[in-house]
Parts: structure tokens; sequence; C-alpha cells
């Protein structure tokens, strides 16, 4: 009898201390983040990418308080950096801001990918998205698009594509581009941009397509001529500068970011920071400062951005076999 009575008060000391406990661990749940987050940002500092994740690191700790410390893990044109992610613990105090070539591109371009892109990552929120500018030395004889797809049909494969790196969004866009214009191009693949970029303004190279930073102030000094964008519509920053799509109809290729967070991170916490990312980019200054550097902001749902990404991976992993493109 005396074994029973005190089980019995056990077991209610037990239901007791579970029903005080319920409310404490909700609620704990719910307090995310109580903690810095580590935002893996997939490339070197300095880069399109890192700025972006900078901002919106920066815009978040603004309108929230929540700590972020962004942390720069390049290599494996991204892969490494997203590995990270993908690896990491499902508790949303990591996440990594994610693009086109490691999310979309890479999948394809890499016979072995150390995760992969539609299984081991949530998307949270397609951040923003930027085109990259077809640029040509300013003394070059090309004045148009139209006038270096002629110069390129007229001297198939002599004509030289610098690349910032084999499979980024550049090289791409030129594929495609020659494709739909119908001409054969010389491609040659640099280690980043600015030696691709040294190398155009050298003459060693005829033209490329590289990012609205990395171009912007050359166009402007008078060293670069920029002859297109490959966004849907003209950038706000050079707003004279026609798109691909006015001369071929539907054509855009752009470098979106999107953060994304391990799979089996919280669905509670993914759609708190989605809904945090969105705040933050309807703010003027964020807008502002975006559209100053070439991008436009997107946000969105968690929902809207898988939807997206999911499109692009087969966009573009089929834009890779057509093109036959190899990692370097």
């Amino acid at each position: 009898m005396f074994f029973n009575a005190r089980r019995a008060l056990l077991v209610c000391a037990a239901a007791a201390a579970w029903l005080h406990a319920a409310p404490t661990l909700a609620l704990a749940d719910t307090a995310w983040p109580d903690k810095p987050v580590r935002l893996i940002v997939p490339y070197t500092p300095g880069g399109a990418t890192d700025i972006v994740a900078r901002l919106i690191a920066q815009k978040l700790a603004d309108d929230t308080r929540w700590t972020f410390i962004v942390d720069n893990r390049a290599g494996g044109n991204g892969n490494i950096g997203m590995d990270v992610v993908a690896k990491a613990k499902p508790d949303g105090y990591t996440i990594g801001l994610g693009q086109t070539a490691n999310l979309a591109i890479n999948p394809t371009l890499f016979p072995k990918m150390p995760y992969d892109a539609l299984k081991d990552l949530v998307p949270v929120a397609v951040v923003a998205s930027q085109p990259v500018v077809l640029v040509v030395r300013a003394d070059a004889p090309f004045k148009s698009l139209a006038g270096l797809v002629a110069a390129a049909k007229a001297k198939p494969g002599e004509i030289r594509q610098a690349l910032a790196g084999t499979g980024t969004l550049g090289h791409m866009a030129g594929e495609v581009l020659a494709k739909r214009a119908g001409f054969k191009v010389l491609n040659v693949p640099y280690k980043g941009a600015a030696p691709a970029i040294t190398d155009l303004l050298g003459g060693q190279t005829d033209y490329m397509f590289a990012t609205p930073q990395g171009a912007l102030s050359m166009v402007k000094a008078g060293r670069l001529r920029a002859l297109a964008v490959t966004s849907a519509k003209r950038l706000p920053v050079m707003p004279d500068v026609p798109t691909v799509a006015e001369s071929y109809k539907g054509f855009e290729a752009v470098d979106w970011k999107a953060l994304v967070a391990p799979a089996g991170t919280s669905p509670e916490i993914v759609k708190k920071l989605s809904a945090a990312v969105d705040k933050a980019l309807a703010k003027p200054a964020t807008i502002s400062q975006l559209l100053a550097e070439g991008s436009t902001p997107v946000g969105g749902t968690p929902e809207q951005a898988a939807q997206y990404i999911k499109a692009e991976h087969a966009r573009w992993g089929a834009a890779v076999r057509e093109a036959g493109v190899r990692p370097e």
C-alpha cells in the first residue's frame, strides 16, 4: 500500500512538473532567436552576394534587434558554403544566402554535389535579383548588341567572351544569348571578375557579362561600354542601356539571392524569418540601397520562394545540359 501511494504521488508530481514546463517550452520555441544567428555567405567578402547579405542582415537587426553574424565560406563555386548550411543543425541558428549558381546551376554543372539543393535546404525568402551587364571596351567596334552579334556571326568562334568563372551566371547568360542569336563564341575563363575585366580592358577578350557593381563605375568613367542588361526591364541605375529582351523576346538571366535554412528547420521559425525579411525589403531605405547597386528587392513567402527556386533549378539545368558546360 505504501509503495502504491508513493508511486501515485511521484506520478502526480511528474505530471504537475510537465504541465508547469509545457508553457515554458512553448515560449522558448516562439522566442527564437535568443542568441546570434549565423548567416553563411558562400563567397568572399566584398562581392555581390556578400553586399546583399550584409545589407539584409543589418536591416533585419535594425528592425528586430536580432543579432546576425556574417560568415564567409567561399569555394567550389559556392558549394562549400551551401554545404555548411545543408549539414548544420536545423535549429534556426544557421542560415545561408544562396543564389542562382549554387542552387540552380551547380546541381547540373557538377557531376557530384555535396548537397541536394532542393531536398537539403528549406527556402525562406528570395531577397533580391540582379542581372548581368554585357560590356565591351569603350573603343571596341561594337556599338550595340546587334553589332556584336553581327561580328560574332561573321567570324564564328573567334569572338572571345571573358568569364568570371565557368558556370557563373555571366557564363550561362552568354551561352543562352549565343544559342538564341545563332553564333559560336570562344569562352575564356578566369578565376574571378577582376582579372576577367582587366583582360577585357587590355584587349585580350572582346566582351563580358559583368555584375553591375563590377561594370558601372568603369562605364561611367568611359573605360567600358554597356550594350545590354539581362533583366526583363531596364535598370534604374543604367536607364539608357537596353535589355537583351528588347532584341530577343523573353530573354532573362538574373542572379537572385535567396535565404535558405537546413532541411528540418521549424516552419514557425522559417515563417518568422521570412516575414521579417519582407518587412525589411519594403522599407524605402532598403529599396533605394538595393536599386543603387543594380539589384531589385523581391520578398514573398517561403512557398513562393520554393516554387521559384524549383523552376530556376529546372531552367538553368536545361541550359547547362544544352550548352554542354563542364566545370573547370
